[in-house]
C-alpha cells in the first residue's frame, strides 16, 4: 500500500491547504483525492496514507490543516481509531468518512471530538469540499475564542491597582494606579475602611459586595486561599463606574495568624468589551455580519428542543445563488462580495424577527423558520425570497440579475436533529438546481436515492475517460442545394459498462460541475480532428468537422491553448475546424467573449452560434461576434409546418444570417415539407433525421461515398 501512496501525483502546493486522508480502501481514497483536488474555488493539497500509524506520524510533522479519516483501517477499527488519532493530534480538525451501516460509530466519534462526518455514498465533490471547508473555518473560529482566553490571561499581568489593609479592614497602603482608579489620594485613604475606598458592586445584580475585611477577620491559620471576583464593578469616588477584576489574598504573620489582606484589581472594561466583540466575531460571518454555521447550529438545536416541548414544527431553508461563480469570474470578487451583502439584506428582510438567516460560506445561506404551522408556510417564505432576490441588484452602478435555488426541510417530519434537517434541505436544494434552478423544492425521501445515483454516476465518470468508454458519433451537415455532405458534427456518447449508451444530457452537466468537462472536451476536440483527417486520408476529400463547446470550457483560461494544442497534435487545418457555442454561453460575458472569439478567428478556426434564436444576444453583438455560421434551433424548424408564425420567424432568421454574410444551418429537419420551405427560403445547409441520425465513423464513411438521397436515409438509420 505504501507504494500506492507514493505513486499519487503531487500538485503545485502554492495556494493549497493540506488535508491528510487516512483510508485503506484504494477506490474510496481515489474518489476523495479526485474530488478534493478538483479545479474549483476550494483548492486542497491532499496527502494519502493507508494506516493509522502513518497518519499519526504525518500529523506529528505539522503542516496539516485537516484530516479525513476512515474508521476501518488495517491497524485500527471503529471509534478507537478516532480516539488514537485525536489523542495524537488534538489540534487538527477531523472529518469522519463512514459507511451507512457504521453511521452510529461516526456519530460517536463526533461526540468524542470529531468535527463532522459524511456517508461515503453521499460524499460527492461539492459536499465533500464544502464540509472540509466549513470544518476548517469552524476550527479557525474556535481558535479565535482560544486566543481570546489567552489574551485575558495576559492582561492579568498589566497595570494593576494594589490596596493593603490591616486586620480590621482599614486601608494601610494605596499605590498610584489604585489612586487613579478609586479617585482617593493615599493620604486621604489611609485608616479608612476599605469598603469606603474600594466600593464594589456586583455587575449583574447591582448589589454591594461583601467587605473584604470580613474575609480577613474570619481568617485563621488555614486561611491562605486567594479570593477572586471577575464580575464586579468599581464605583469611583466621583460616581463613575467601570468593570474590574480583583483578587484578595490574606496576609499571615510568622505564626500563621491573619494580619491583613492585599487587594489587587485592574480595569477590564475595555477588555471585557473586546472579549464580547471577539466572541461575536467568532459566531458571525465577517462579510455579511450574519450568524455563521456555529451560531446557526446552536440556535437550530435550541429551536428543536423548544419545538419538541411545545409539539410544534419548524423549517430549514438551504439557499444557494445560481451561477455565482460567473459573477466572481467576470466582474471580480469585490463585486461578488457586495452582491453577497445585498443578498444577505434581502434574505433578512423576508423573514420574521424570531427567524435566523446564516451564511454557511461561499454563496450558500441557511434560514431557520422557528415556528411553522404547516409545511406550506416554508414554501410561502421561499417564494417570497425567490421574488426578492430576482429584483435587480445595483452594485457599483451596475444592475445585476441573479436567482437562487432553495431546498427546504421540516421538523419533525424530515429530521430529528440539526444535522439531519440541514442535510435534507441541502439535498432538496440540489434537486432544485438540477431541475432548472430559480425554484424551491421541499425534501422528499426519493431525492436521497436520486442523489446517491448521481454520486455513483459521477464516480464512474471519473474513470470513463481512462477506460476508453467515450466515443463519438457524427451527424452530417447537408448542402440543401446539392444534397452532398458539407461537413460533420461530432457528438459525444458514453458507453457505460452497466447502463449502456448514455447521451450528453445525462452526464455533461455532471462533468461541468466536477471539473471533468475540461479533460473530456479536450479529448473530443482531438478525437474529432483525428477522425476528420482519417476520412480525408481515405480519399473522401476535405471533411470540415464541428465540435460543441460548453460554457465551462469556453471560460477556462486554458481554452485557447487547448484548441491550439489539438490542431498541432493532429495536423488539422484550422479552417476545417468549426467550434459551436450557444448564445447563452457567449452572452454570459459578451465583452470577454468577443476577445476570445477574435483570438480563435485569428488562429483560423471557424465559429458558429448554436441554437440561434433561443438565447438573448442583441443585434449589436451579432455584428461584433466574429462568427461564420448561424444554426437555427430545432424548436424553430419544427414549427415551420405547425405554426405559420413559426415559419415566418425561421424565414427572418435566414434573412438575418444572409445579411450578416454568414452560413445558415437548420437543425432538426425531419420532414420533406420542412426541407422544401428551407430550400425555397435559401437556407444553405441542414441537419436532422430526414437526412441521417448521428452515426458511428464507419457509417459516416458510407455517406461520403453515396451522398444523402431520399430513400437512402431510412436504410442507413441504426436499428
Amino acid at each position: 500500500m505504501a507504494s500506492q501512496e507514493r505513486q499519487l501525483p503531487t500538485p503545485n502546493t502554492k495556494g493549497y491547504e493540506c488535508v491528510l486522508l487516512i483510508a485503506s480502501d484504494t477506490d474510496a481514497a481515489a474518489k476523495v483525492l479526485g474530488e478534493l483536488g478538483s479545479v474549483t474555488e476550494e483548492r486542497f493539497l491532499v496527502e494519502w496514507v493507508t494506516e493509522l500509524s502513518r497518519g499519526i506520524e504525518r500529523l506529528s510533522d505539522g503542516g496539516v490543516g485537516a484530516a479525513v479519516l476512515d474508521l476501518n483501517l488495517p491497524d485500527g477499527k471503529g471509534v478507537e481509531t478516532f480516539d488514537k488519532l485525536f489523542q495524537a493530534a488534538p489540534g487538527v480538525p477531523i472529518l469522519i468518512l463512514s459507511e451507512a451501516d457504521t453511521e452510529q460509530e461516526a456519530r460517536q466519534a463526533v461526540q468524542r471530538g470529531a468535527q463532522d462526518y459524511l456517508l461515503k455514498e453521499q460524499a460527492d465533490g461539492y459536499r465533500l469540499r464544502r464540509t472540509v471547508r466549513t470544518m476548517m473555518d469552524r476550527w479557525a473560529a474556535q481558535a479565535v475564542c482560544r486566543e481570546n482566553a489567552l489574551a485575558t490571561i495576559t492582561l492579568d499581568l498589566i497595570g494593576e491597582g494594589v490596596v493593603r489593609t490591616d486586620i480590621c479592614g482599614n486601608v494601610t497602603y494605596l499605590n498610584g494606579f489604585a489612586e487613579r482608579m478609586t479617585g482617593w489620594f493615599r493620604e486621604e485613604a489611609l485608616g479608612r475602611p476599605v469598603a469606603d475606598v474600594l466600593r464594589l458592586i456586583d455587575s449583574a445584580s447591582g448589589a454591594d459586595l461583601s467587605n473584604v475585611a470580613v474575609i480577613v477577620t474570619q481568617g485563621d491559620k488555614s486561611a491562605i486561599a486567594t479570593t477572586r471576583c471577575t464580575n464586579c464593578t468599581l464605583v469611583r469616588r466621583d460616581g463613575l463606574e467601570f468593570g474590574i477584576e480583583n483578587r484578595v489574598a490574606i496576609i499571615h504573620d510568622q505564626d500563621g495568624d491573619a494580619i491583613g489582606a492585599v487587594i489587587s484589581f485592574r480595569d477590564v472594561s475595555t477588555a471585557r468589551a473586546a472579549s464580547l466583540e471577539m466572541s461575536r466575531a467568532g459566531q458571525h460571518d465577517v462579510l455579511t455580519q450574519l450568524p455563521n454555521r456555529t451560531l446557526f447550529d446552536d440556535r437550530l438545536t435550541q429551536a428543536i428542543s423548544l419545538a419538541e416541548r411545545q409539539k410544534k414544527q419548524l423549517g430549514v431553508l438551504f439557499v444557494d445563488i445560481d451561477q455565482f461563480k460567473r459573477i466572481n469570474d467576470t466582474l471580480g470578487h469585490g463585486v461578488g462580495d457586495k452582491l453577497l451583502r445585498s443578498v444577505a439584506g434581502r434574505l433578512t428582510a423576508c423573514i420574521r424577527r424570531t427567524d435566523t438567516v446564516s451564511r454557511l460560506g461561499g454563496d450558500e445561506f441557511l434560514i431557520l423558520l422557528s415556528q411553522v404551522e404547516h409545511e406550506e408556510d416554508a414554501a410561502v417564505t421561499a417564494r417570497k425570497i425567490l421574488r426578492a432576490i430576482a429584483s435587480p441588484h445595483i452594485i457599483d452602478n451596475k444592475s445585476l440579475d441573479i436567482n437562487v435555488s432553495i431546498g427546504g426541510s421540516t421538523y419533525p417530519a424530515d429530521g430529528q436533529d440539526a444535522e439531519s434537517l440541514i442535510r435534507q434541505a441541502d439535498v432538496a436544494m440540489y434537486e432544485a438546481k438540477q431541475g432548472g434552478r430559480n425554484s424551491y423544492l421541499s425534501f422528499r425521501r426519493d431525492m436521497t436515492t436520486r442523489l446517491a445515483q448521481r454520486v455513483l454516476l459521477e464516480a464512474d465518470l471519473r474513470y470513463a475517460l481512462g477506460r476508453n468508454q467515450f466515443l463519438l458519433h457524427y451527424q452530417p451537415k447537408i448542402n440543401l442545394q446539392t444534397g452532398q455532405v458539407a461537413g460533420m458534427e461530432a457528438l459525444i456518447r458514453w458507453q457505460h459498462p452497466e447502463r449502456g449508451m448514455l447521451f450528453p444530457s445525462t452526464f455533461v452537466p455532471i462533468a461541468e460541475e466536477c471539473g471533468l468537462i475540461l479533460h473530456i472536451g479536450q479529448w473530443v476536440l482531438v478525437e474529432a480532428c483525428r477522425q476528420a483527417l482519417e476520412w480525408s486520408n481515405s480519399g473522401f476529400g476535405v471533411v470540415p468537422i464541428s465540435v460543441n463547446v460548453s460554457a465551462v470550457e469556453f471560460q477556462s483560461k486554458d481554452f485557447l491553448s487547448g484548441v491550439r494544442a489539438a490542431l498541432i497534435a493532429t495536423g488539422m487545418e484550422p479552417q476545417n475546424l468549426e467550434l459551436e457555442l450557444t448564445e447563452t454561453v457567449l452572452m454570459q460575458d459578451a465583452e470577454s467573449a468577443v476577445v476570445t472569439l477574435s483570438a480563435l478567428r485569428a488562429m483560423g478556426v471557424r465559429l458558429a452560434i448554436d441554437d440561434f434564436g433561443t438565447g438573448y444576444s442583441s443585434f449589436t453583438y451579432l455584428r461584433r461576434f466574429p462568427v461564420d455560421t448561424l444554426k437555427v434551433g430545432q424548436s424553430f424548424v419544427q414549427e415551420i409546418t405547425a405554426d405559420p408564425e413559426g415559419s415566418t420567424l425561421v424565414g427572418a432568421m435566414i434573412s438575418i444570417g444572409k445579411s450578416l454574410k454568414q452560413r445558415v444551418i437548420a437543425v432538426g429537419v425531419e420532414t420533406a415539407s420542412q426541407l422544401d420551405f428551407l430550400q425555397r427560403h435559401g437556407c444553405g445547409e441542414g441537419q436532422g433525421s430526414y437526412f441521417s441520425h448521428p452515426v458511428v465513423p464507419e457509417q459516416a464513411a458510407r455517406l461520403f461515398k453515396s451522398g444523402v438521397q431520399e430513400g437512402m436515409v431510412r436504410e442507413m438509420h441504426p436499428s
